[in-house]
This record gives structure tokens, C-alpha cells and sequence, in this order.
């Protein structure tokens, strides 16, 4: 009998020995920290929401109702987390993401969208690689005068990054939660005292009325597309799924806890912002640090509070791409098993239980886009902005617009996938939502988008394209595997297989 991949399984015993995965230990809440560490709600709320109100490209956003817009994302989002949490019910595999495609719409689209979704995940991981050792060396330098190079600190966090993700999964999962609780409940408590302070001006529900908007519902629609990214990564629980006890329930849990926790965070932090700012739109929309403002020593902070703040925004980037770290290497371990890239990747350590060479190529990669910005002084135009900061800006909207495109994906492919395993109604109602608001998220990333970022969508086809040219080149392969061991043992072909071999899509 042979695998996908044409091995005989008999002669694949001792290859696949090393492809499992460590024992099924990880819980509810290791789950939960998967994808609450990956999506970063301290990192979000600091930088990206001001995209939510106006910043963006288009110069288009929610303004004033920039917490009805989050809202709205995150009812979008939910409808996404319903469909993968209902496939999470069914499919508990390293590569989820991957598998849940191939499951709607066959092996070939199923790898491509695992190529791209994964390739997407690493590029995340790489870019807080090259953008977490930047952050730090400019804050102590500003506050305690230690001036560590940039890519000094870039390499001791990729250093750190390979002991956590190679030591046992459970430790990444645990140090995503240490960080993010900490981060998380700092930040929150601020927010809070903003809000109880009343602001500039004073508290009020005018954030929460659509026609607050400068722009009405176009405002908010484009603030929609904007929010939509600050929820990137909620998914990536279902990568644990071979490593989690009761994956038919945690994973699910965890998928809908995590977009409902972290969406009523966004709203928090949108509300305390913009009473923060007086309901300024424009002074709101051109901060490209909200956080960091209102905290600093003020109406709202001090030194000393801003000082922290930097700590656990640094703290909380970790967390992001230690997240998105681990949903990388179990996608790589997930398609190397079945032989779609190198088997090398499947490699698993004995000990530890965690895909060895898929994480020291993780690693690898990060530190590679480390030289990159140092050798080539930013590899884009600086702008005034320090060195580190452009590649890991463009790396960032690469990457989230990769995973977006892959939602919309997985929204079409549970039509045919879940038909027979879900509420139809419910179905259908949610595939419609998840693939609107996907497809709302895509059209941001891309609409009036500026030099270099309007590059982001051709680097993703020249990607994808290389995926689609490799599904073929597997198909070829297994095809003549197959046919030259029917001929050797002169052995004629089943009637079905032929058919198959005909559709060139051997299952």
C-alpha cells in the first residue's frame, strides 16, 4: 500500500517513526494563548487602530465611530471563527488551516492555500524578528541611555524564539499567555482610567452611533476593511490541534473566545482613545501611537507610566511572533508529512516532541531579513524613520493581506466542506459574512495603496503561482510513482484508479 506521496509504506515505517508530533497534553487555555499572543491586542491597540479611523491609504475611516466599526469587523470575523471552529470539530491536524481548504476544495487548491497561508505566517514571524529588537534598543536608549544596536537584540529574540519553540510547545504556549496576560491587563487598566477620567470632554456615546461618522456608512465601511486586520491570527489554535487533549473542544472554544475577548479589548481601547482625544478625528487619525500619547507624562500619564506602557508593548510583540512562530512550523511539519514540500520539514525530535528543521528554517528566515535591513540600510526609503522599521512595516501588511486572502478562501470551500456536517442555514449565512468581510479586507490592503506597499499583491501571486507550479509538479510525480510500480509488478491498474490518474488528482 502507498502513501500520497508514492512510498511504499512498508519501506516508510522507519522515515515516518520521527514525523509525530509530541503527546496531546495542551489544554483550553494553551489553545486560547495561541491565538490571543498571535493576533497581540496590545500591539494592535497601540499602532493599528488609528488605520480604523482614518490613516489609512485611502485617508477614508470610521472617525468618531471607530468602535462600531471594530464591532461590525469583529461580527465578520466571528462568522470566519464559526466556519474553522465547526472544521475544528472534525479535522485536528498541525497543518489546520491547510487541511480545512483541502477538504472543500481538493488536495491542489488545498495546497496552495496552505502554501500561501503558511508562507504568510512566516513572513509575520520574520518581520516582529526584525522590528522587536528596534523597538527596544530605542527605548533604552531614550530612557536609560544603553545604546544595544538594533540587530544585536534582533538576533538575542530570534536566539530566544528558537529555545521556546524547540523545548516543547507547551513552553511557547505558556510564555504567549505570561506575556499577553501581563501586557494585556496593564493596557486594559489604563484604558479604564482614561475612560473613568472621562477623557478630554468627557464620556459619551457618540462612538457607538454609526452617523457619528464624517464619512457615514462609507466611513465605516472602509474603517470595516481596516479593522479587519487588527483580528489576523485568531485562527491559528487550530494549528495545535494534534498537540491539544480534547481538540474537538478546546480548539473550537478557544477560537471564539479569542475573537470575543480580544474584539471587546479593540472596543475598549477604540472608546479610551477617542474620548482620549477629545473626539478629534484628525489629531486621532495622524497619531501613529495613540497608546504611547496618552500615556505619556500628561492628562492621562507619566514617565513612569509611559515607560511601562513601552515595556509591555515590547512584551506583547514577542508574543505575536512567538504565535505566529508556531502556527509556521506546524504548517511547514503538516505538508512536509504529506510530502507536498521536503520531507526534511517533518523531522520531529524525539524528545521534545516539536519539528526540529521547520523550526531552525523559521528561525533561519527571520534572521536572514535581520542582515537583509542592516546590509541594505532598511531596503527601503527611511522616510526619517529608523532603519529597522520600513521592511518590517511592508512585511506586515504582506503578510496580514496573505492570511486574509486565505479566509475568504476557507469561507467559499465550507459550502462544499461542512454541507454535511453543519446547520445549513447557519452555513450559509456565515460563508456569505466571512467572505464579504474578507473580501472587504482584501480590497483595503490594496485600494489607493502607495509605493512599496503596492507591491504587496503582486508578490502574492509570483507566491502563489509558485505553489500552484509545485502542486503540479507532485501530481506529475505521484502519477509516474504509481505507474512504474503497477508495470513492475505487472500488475494492471484498478478501473477507478485510472480515472483518477485521468483527473490527475490521486487521492
Amino acid at each position: 500500500m502507498a502513501d500520497a506521496g508514492g512510498v511504499d509504506s512498508s519501506s516508510a515505517v522507519g522515515e515516518r517513526a520521527n514525523e509525530q508530533l509530541g503527546e496531546r497534553h495542551l489544554r483550553v487555555v494553551d489553545a486560547i494563548a495561541q491565538s490571543v499572543g498571535f493576533m497581540g491586542p496590545v500591539f494592535s491597540s497601540a499602532l493599528l487602530i488609528p488605520l480604523v479611523v482614518g490613516a489609512g491609504a485611502s485617508s477614508k475611516g470610521a472617525g468618531i465611530a471607530t468602535p462600531v466599526a471594530i464591532i461590525l469587523a469583529g461580527i465578520g470575523i466571528g462568522a470566519i471563527g464559526w466556519i474553522i471552529a465547526a472544521y475544528s470539530r472534525r479535522i485536528h491536524a498541525a497543518g489546520a488551516l491547510y487541511d480545512y481548504v483541502t477538504d472543500g476544495f481538493g488536495r491542489r487548491i488545498g495546497f496552495v492555500a496552505g502554501w500561501l497561508y503558511y508562507g504568510c505566517t512566516m513572513i509575520l514571524a520574520s518581520a516582529i524578528v526584525v522590528v522587536v529588537g528596534g523597538i527596544t534598543s530605542d527605548f533604552l536608549r531614550s530612557t536609560y541611555g544603553v545604546g544595544i544596536p538594533y540587530w544585536i537584540l534582533d538576533l538575542i529574540y530570534a536566539l530566544l524564539l528558537f529555545g521556546f519553540l524547540y523545548f516543547g510547545v507547551r513552553i511557547s504556549t505558556r510564555v504567549q499567555l505570561t506575556l499577553v496576560f501581563s501586557s494585556v491587563l496593564f493596557v486594559l487598566g489604563f484604558f479604564v482610567y482614561v475612560i473613568a477620567r472621562g477623557g478630554h470632554g468627557g464620556n459619551t456615546l457618540r462612538p457607538f452611533n454609526p452617523t457619528a461618522s464624517a464619512d457615514g456608512w462609507s466611513g465605516i465601511f472602509f474603517g470595516i476593511i481596516y479593522a479587519i486586520l487588527l483580528f489576523v491570527g485568531f485562527e491559528s489554535a487550530a494549528n495545535l490541534g494534534e498537540e491539544t487533549a480534547h481538540p474537538k473542544r478546546a480548539v473550537p472554544i478557544a477560537i471564539i473566545a479569542s475573537v470575543v475577548v480580544v474584539g471587546v479589548i479593540f472596543v475598549i481601547g477604540a472608546y479610551a482613545q477617542d474620548i482620549g482625544f477629545g473626539l478629534n478625528v484628525a489629531k486621532w487619525a495622524a497619531n501613529p501611537a495613540p497608546l504611547f500619547t496618552l500615556g505619556a507624562p500628561g492628562d492621562f500619564g507619566t514617565s513612569v507610566l509611559f515607560d511601562l506602557l513601552n515595556i509591555v508593548v515590547i512584551l506583547d510583540i514577542m508574543a505575536v511572533g512567538l504565535g505566529a512562530a508556531v502556527a509556521t512550523t506546524r504548517g511547514l511539519f503538516a505538508m512536509a508529512r504529506d510530502r507536498r514540500i521536503p520531507a526534511a520539514f517533518a523531522k520531529v525530535d524525539r524528545r521534545w516532541g516539536t519539528p526540529v528543521n521547520a523550526i531552525i528554517f523559521q528561525v533561519l528566515v527571520g534572521v536572514a531579513f535581520v542582515v537583509l535591513v542592516r546590509l541594505d540600510h532598511g531596503v527601503f526609503a527611511l522616510h526619517g524613520s529608523p532603519q529597522y522599521f520600513p521592511l518590517f512595516a511592508w512585511m506586515a501588511g504582506l503578510g496580514g493581506l496573505g492570511l486574509v486572502v486565505v479566509y475568504a478562501t476557507i469561507a467559499l470551500g465550507a459550502v462544499p466542506g461542512l454541507w454535511n456536517y453543519a446547520r445549513r442555514t447557519s452555513l450559509v449565512l456565515a460563508v456569505a459574512v466571512g467572505f464579504v468581510v474578507s473580501a472587504g479586507g482584501i480590497f483595503g490592503s490594496i485600494y489607493k495603496v502607495s509605493s512599496p506597499d503596492n507591491q504587496w499583491i503582486w508578490y502574492l501571486i509570483g507566491w502563489v503561482a509558485v505553489g500552484s507550479a509545485l502542486t503540479i509538479w507532485n501530481l506529475a510525480h505521484e502519477n509516474h510513482s504509481l505507474m512504474a510500480r503497477s508495470e513492475s509488478s505487472a500488475e494492471l491498474v484498478a478501473p477507478e484508479m485510472i480515472d483518477q490518474l485521468s483527473e490527475g488528482d490521486i487521492a
